[in-house]
This record gives structure tokens, sequence and C-alpha cells, in this order.
């Protein structure tokens, strides 16, 4: 590792004049009223210069009445033109118009229309080939695990970035190693001095997608596009269907991405933002507090993880890799009534914002960060029965030991979630299926296990105290080799948690016919249960109570300079 290191200062040294200037990224959040909070992105946590107010909302009057709201950049639709005849529909309300601005030639453009606008993209044959190619250190499931590697990378001085082509990657930042040779120096570097599973992605690029629009009879293509409506309401329709149409508050821009196509960016007060996530991620059908409890977090969530999106220059996207958002359509009075009452309010610990993770079912019990995640553990997040009353006791009878944790998943009533289909599922799967879903796997992590040709056993090698699989091995006809922690979930179809044990099944004849995955929970399992939040909630528990269930020794508190991201 020391080799390693001293290599790539030696080559960094000789990078010097190149990166000049390019160690820190700022970046300010626009408040309304050019009220402003800058921050260094990979210098997180800072003092954060900002208060709240509740735009859109109707909200009682109060001391906090008055305080202002940060504005967000939602990546909507993330990487448009990756299909070459992709369509995108913009259209203002009745009564109202678009406001299209954009740079033609020298000169900045603005068009007005009442129409809806339709963008296409087209293949544009480029007058050379170009080569685009970037040095990838690592592909991962989630960003959690892939901010752990790049921080990991950082210690050992390199620079690096995250992207998410399609999985999650760590890169080597692009204007630094951005040339060839330099890219190549580094990898040779690297493969030289560990076993780290890094290469070069490397594609000729004959055609690239041009995004264009006709109005009045005339066509655009501008590669930026700002998009605003007097009434700050905006309809967008990915589909041909006018009942897909999803409206959205703020203002757009259409910009291009890290991967050669276009991300259509929401730029939307947080207050608002939390509309069109409340509903999506909880439901509407569901108890007051359990709604305030998903208000505060969402809204903890989002100021938490603004990074997420540096490299295509937004900051969070709209499904589940973040939170999901689906704008204005399904607002409901009681979720706007949740996110008013809540408002400005966060979840901490220590005058920090928690890493607010939350899942839709935990199976029975939450996991640690560490549980499905490399990197450090968060004091707040670990196992807790998930249950009005304490009827298993985790220090001692420890899911870590396979016979407790098979009867614990063979448990079904006492638990905040036991009424809900995914607390506890059953699910066959056929050999050849699990190859194929493994040999995908392997191949988008550039493995050098993918060759393989058939699976000869698997067994579950070691579980957390939460009972999460930790490690799982396989035996294949070409080698043996070790899945881990969340990789287990990506590599298989059939487990939907890492909540699970596994029995190989017969079926009647002599050899293997597949697995039975046998387990609890939907998704990772760490914080809060959104079903076992609403269980909790008809019992009379208030908003308060539950997050402190879920994260213990955390305080609700209302955002101030103070607070720490």
């Amino acid at each position: 590792m020391r080799q390693k290191n001293r290599t790539i200062k030696q080559l960094e040294n000789q990078l010097q004049r190149r990166i000049k200037g390019q160690k820190t990224l700022e970046y300010s959040l626009s408040l309304p009223y050019q009220v402003a909070m800058k921050f260094s992105f990979w210098r997180f946590p800072h003092i954060v210069l900002t208060i709240f107010c509740l735009l859109g909302l109707t909200a009682a009057s109060g001391p906090e009445s008055n305080i202002q709201d940060i504005e967000l950049k939602i990546g909507i639709v993330q990487r448009f033109g990756d299909q070459p005849t992709a369509k995108l529909q913009l259209e203002p309300i009745k009564g109202d118009r678009l406001k299209l601005k954009f740079q033609a030639g020298n000169k900045q453009q603005t068009l007005f229309t009442k129409n809806p606008v339709k963008l296409e993209t087209v293949m544009q044959a480029l007058p050379q080939s170009a080569v685009e190619e970037v040095v990838v250190l690592g592909t991962y499931r989630t960003f959690e695990t892939a901010e752990d590697s790049a921080k990991k990378w950082r210690s050992q001085g390199m620079e690096v970035e995250i992207a998410q082509p399609e999985r999650w990657q760590v890169w080597a930042k692009r204007d630094v190693y951005s040339t060839p040779l330099l890219r190549r120096l580094l990898l040779q570097n690297i493969q030289a001095s560990t076993q780290e599973k890094v290469y070069l992605d490397t594609k000729i690029v004959k055609q690239v997608p041009r995004v264009s629009w006709v109005i009045d009879g005339n066509r655009y293509s501008p590669n930026n596009l700002e998009i605003s409506t007097d009434k700050n309401l905006i309809r967008v329709n990915k589909s041909e269907k006018p009942e897909n149409a999803r409206l959205y508050a703020g203002r757009m821009n259409l910009q291009p991405n890290a991967y050669g196509t276009y991300t259509l960016v929401n730029q939307v007060p947080l207050e608002t933002y939390l509309r069109g996530v409340v509903p999506y991620e909880i439901g509407t059908d569901v108890p007051k507090v359990a709604l305030e409890a998903q208000a505060i977090l969402a809204r903890t969530y989002a100021l938490r993880n603004l990074r997420r999106f540096a490299a295509d220059n937004y900051q969070l996207c709209a499904d589940t890799h973040c939170q999901v958002y689906y704008g204005l359509k399904g607002a409901a009075a009681k979720t706007d009534q949740a996110i008013a009452s809540t408002r400005g309010k966060v979840l901490t610990y220590k005058n920090e914002l928690v890493d607010a993770l939350y899942s839709s079912t935990t199976g029975g019990v939450t996991a640690s960060f560490s549980d499905v995640w490399n990197g450090d553990d968060r004091p707040y997040l670990r196992p807790v029965l998930d249950a009005p009353t304490k009827f298993w006791d985790l220090s001692k009878q420890s899911l870590a030991d396979e016979k407790n944790f098979q009867k614990f998943i063979n448990t079904q009533q006492g638990f905040n979630e036991s009424k809900w289909d995914m607390f506890r599922w059953h699910k066959e799967t056929p050999l050849k299926d699990i190859i194929k879903d493994l040999q995908k796997f392997l191949q988008v992590k550039n493995s050098p296990y993918a060759k393989f040709k058939t699976i000869q056993a698997m067994a579950v090698v070691k579980r957390s105290q939460s009972g999460r699989i930790l490690e799982l091995a396989i035996k294949t006809d070409r080698n043996t080799f070790t899945l881990h922690k969340d990789e287990v979930r990506s590599a298989f179809a059939a487990p939907i948690s890492t909540l699970f044990y596994i029995e190989p099944l017969n079926k009647g004849k002599p050899e293997l016919w597949g697995y039975a995955f046998i387990g609890g929970g939907l998704g990772h399992g760490v914080g809060l249960s959104q079903t076992g939040a609403q269980n909790l909630a008809k019992l009379g528990w208030s908003s308060p109570k539950i997050l402190q269930f879920y994260y213990p020794g955390t305080q609700i508190q209302i955002l101030k300079k103070e607070t720490r991201l």
C-alpha cells in the first residue's frame, strides 16, 4: 500500500500544473432574496448558514414562519438521449406559457409559447470518431458503498469522483487525468502495486445525441436549455399518453451530463420538493404522525445527500437511488399538512444531520449501517427489534447465529410488520436462473469470476448481529468466491433483502435443481421501517417517539446555522 501511495504521489506531482484549482469544488445553493449557502463539496460536515420557509403550503403562524427555503437541483430525467428516439414533452398549465432560454451562437435567445414543446433526440455523426474513456476504480450497487471506496482512494492521494452511468462507479477524476497517457500511467501504477480490479473504460464514439424541438416551424438544437413559466408549474411527460404527465413546480434545465447524454433538472424549493416525495414514499392513507416522521426524514435525507451527483452538476435523483420524487400530481391535503406542521424540522445526532436512511420493511429487525455497506457505523443506526414489545432479546439471542436466525425468520407474530405482505417471503429459483443472474452481476463488475459455467454449492458464511448476510460463499466449476453484504441482493433476483437463508432443492432428482430463498423485509432495512412506523402510529406513538425508536439517541431540531450537514 505504501508503494502504491508513493507512485501515485509521484505521478500527481508531475500533474500539478494541470490540476491547479481542482482540489476543492464549491457549490452554491440558490435561495430566494439572494440568500446563499456555499460549501466545499468534499469537506462535509460544514456549518450550514441557512434557514427555511414553506413555499406553496399553508402553515400555522409562529416564530419560524418567516424562514427562507433552499432551492434544490433534482435530476428528474437522468439520461435523456441514451435511446436514439427518446422523446420528452414539456407543457405549461392552462393560461400559462413556456419560456425557453438558450444560447444561439454568441447571443442568448428567448422564446415564448403556450403550446407543448416536444424535445427529441437524434443521433448526429461526428466529423471524425472521438475517444471517450475513464479509469474505473470500482463498480457498486449503492452510492454509500461507492462513497466509502472514494474515501479510501482519496486517502491514498488520488483525486476521484462518483458517477452513475448505470450502476454507481468511482472514477479517476476526469479533469485531472485528462489525457490518454496520464490515464494509462495511472492504471499501470495501480495495477502494479495492488490487487484492485481497476480498468480503463474506452469507447469509440462516432455519433452523439442532439436534442432538438420545433416552434412556429423553426427547429432549434442547443446543448443547454432553461425552461420556466410565469406560474412556476411545468408538466413533463416521458410517454405518448397524456395521463402519464407529471406536474412539477419551479424551473427546469436540460443540460449535458457525464455520459454523453442529457439530464432534465428540476430546480425546486426544498419544502415544495417534499410535496412530491412524501406521498410517493409512504403514501397518503396513513396515520398523521407517520406522515410527519416521513416528512422530517425526507427533509433530513435531502440536505444530507446534496453531494450525490456532483459529477453531473445537480444534487439528487428522483428514484429509489435517492428518494422517489414525482412532482405535485400526487400531493394531498394530509401530506401537505404533515410537511407544513414539521417545516424546517430535521433529525440530528450531536447537532449533526443524521444519515436519514429508511426502507419499506425491515423484516422484524433494523440493520446497522455496516451490515449493508462499507464504511464507518453510525451510532444511531444499530439493530432494533421492530416490534412494540421486546419479546426477542437480540443481546441474548443473536441473529448472527444461524439457528437463532432461522427461528427468528420463521416467527410471524408480534412484529410491527406482521400483517404486511413483504414481512416474510419464500422464493424458489431454478439453478439456471441463479447462474444467469450471477454471471450478469459479475460481468457488470468486470469480475474475473464471471466465466464460470455452473454453481456447485452456495452457503452463508457470516451474518451480522441483525441477521443480515455479510458473506455468502459460492462454489463454481472454476473457483470459489465470496459475495459481501449488499452485493448478495444485486447478484440474485430472488432475495429482496439480505435478511434470508437458503436451502438447496432437488425436486425429487439426484442433481441440484435450485435454491429456496427464505427471508423477510424489503430493502436494506437500515433506519426507519415505513411499514413499522405506520403500526406504531396506530398504537398511539408520536412522531418524535417513532423517530427515536428507529434512531436511538437522536433529536428533532429546527435547522439552524449551527446544524452541521
